[in-house]
């Protein structure tokens, strides 16, 4: 048996109540809650998010080149992140539903690696940002591509899912320090 209590939590939430004070999505017992942004105002929100995939040197080049035998890889991974980006509420539980006024998917192919890694912008004019949208469509996009060419490599590695950047809102910009640009967008 855990000794939640040890923890300063319950077995319900198993949150530390400290930390549960602090976390927005959680009340002051611990308990997961949707947050109430009705007070917040409506300010232009930007997030870009990153993620890449690794693979054979054989199936990225069938990639970059459209060679794949389920069509367009990168094409209908686009549609399928800007599709995730506008489904986020219904992925993640607490997110809220966002009218998004934007999504742009970019990649950035490197031979010399076999990467792909996929940049999605994500705007909207609300009370909340748009960061889970953003993670959202850059971990689908990249999901999709392990899909349309998993027959050929089946070790390919979807990783380094990540914020770059976030505009907007009560608590500013914020720009991870390492961010990645696209070198060259396709």
């Amino acid at each position: 048996m855990i000794p939640f209590a040890l923890f300063g939590c319950s077995r319900e939430t198993a949150v530390p109540r400290k930390l549960a004070a602090q976390l927005t999505h959680f009340d002051r017992v611990g308990r997961a809650r949707m947050v109430d942004v009705g007070a917040k105002a409506e300010t232009h929100r930007v997030a870009i998010a990153s993620g890449r995939i690794t693979m054979r040197p054989a199936t990225f080049r069938m990639v970059a080149e459209g060679g794949a035998a389920k069509g367009d890889v990168l094409g209908v991974a686009r549609v399928a992140a800007i599709q995730a980006a506008k489904r986020t509420a219904d992925l993640v539980p607490l997110a809220h539903p966002i009218p998004l006024t934007k999504v742009a998917v970019e990649f950035d192919l490197n031979a010399a690696a076999s990467t792909v890694t996929l940049f999605a912008t994500v705007e909207c004019r609300g009370r909340t940002g748009v960061e889970m949208e953003a993670l959202a469509a850059a971990a689908i996009g990249l999901l999709t591509v392990y899909d349309m060419v998993k027959a050929t490599d089946r070790g390919m590695v979807v990783g380094e899912l990540r914020v770059e950047e976030k505009r907007g809102g009560a608590s500013g910009t914020y720009v991870r320090t390492d961010a990645r640009r696209p070198r060259q967008s396709r």
